[in-house]
């Protein structure tokens, strides 16, 4: 099965990705209720699984040429840090914790019901709610099927691989790289995509920690990117497993 972070429901059949000709270097990094339904509709940042079917992005799948650039983002050390369960996460000024009440007591049994997963381990947005930035945690294993339990990001694959999990059929895909975070005990490996689908632009970074995804998305409408998507991708690459 494969995982989504999706700005549509319903994903088309024949999914195709296109992208400059461009490589996947590694970048190492040393550190890093009335508005609720129009939130909601304006970010469908939601969680899907469907057949593993997604191609290749052509891009990811062509020889190597000169580096890129490095990744443009801002200094977010200013920012209000926020800490979850095995995360930790910068959050743009002004953005509201729009997190609700059935979003915490998921994860929770009672009388032995089966538990219902929580959709996001964290979500907020901006004043008028079209700029959302949301992390949420699964098992690796709903990821991707396999026997042993993952441990980093490369147990998933390659960045081009794994772009099957991450990156929506029919998304425009921008960007894509490696990024290596120094920490005391080495380096952690995360998987960065930046991507367009139906007017809305997404910044993505995911990680693999302890047998678990963790995976943070910003996402705006395409039409606001110019002006805060250095805002939203500083956001999304602020995400360190803990």
């Amino acid at each position: 099965m494969a995982f989504l972070l999706s700005l549509s429901p319903n994903p088309p059949q024949n999914p195709k990705l296109s992208s400059p000709n461009t490589p996947i270097p590694a970048t190492p990094i040393k550190t890093l209720a009335t508005k609720r339904q129009f939130i909601v509709n304006t970010a469908s940042f939601c969680i899907i699984f469907l057949a593993q079917r997604n191609p290749t992005p052509q891009s990811l799948a062509e020889a190597s040429s000169p580096s890129k650039p490095a990744l443009n983002i801002a200094n977010t050390k200013s920012w209000f840090q926020f800490y979850g369960d095995g995360f930790a996460i910068r959050v743009p000024p002004e953005f509201e914790d729009i997190m609700e009440p059935e979003d915490f007591n998921a994860g929770a049994s009672l009388y032995g019901d089966k538990v219902k997963p929580r959709t996001f381990a964290a979500r907020f947005a901006s004043t008028d709610g079209s700029e959302v930035l949301s992390v949420v945690v699964r098992p690796t294993n709903q990821l991707k099927i396999t026997f042993l339990e993952a441990q980093e990001i490369t147990d998933l694959g390659s960045i081009k691989e794994a772009a099957k999990i991450f990156v929506p059929g029919g998304a425009t895909l921008y960007n894509a790289r490696t990024i290596k975070i120094k920490e005391d005990d080495g380096f952690k490996t995360y998987y960065f995509y930046e991507f367009e689908r139906d007017d809305q632009h997404v910044a993505l970074m995911a990680t693999v920690s302890s047998g678990k995804a963790i995976i943070s998305g910003a996402t705006a409408p395409s039409s606001k990117w110019d002006d805060d998507g250095v805002k939203l991708r500083s956001a999304a690459v602020s995400l360190t497993a803990l």
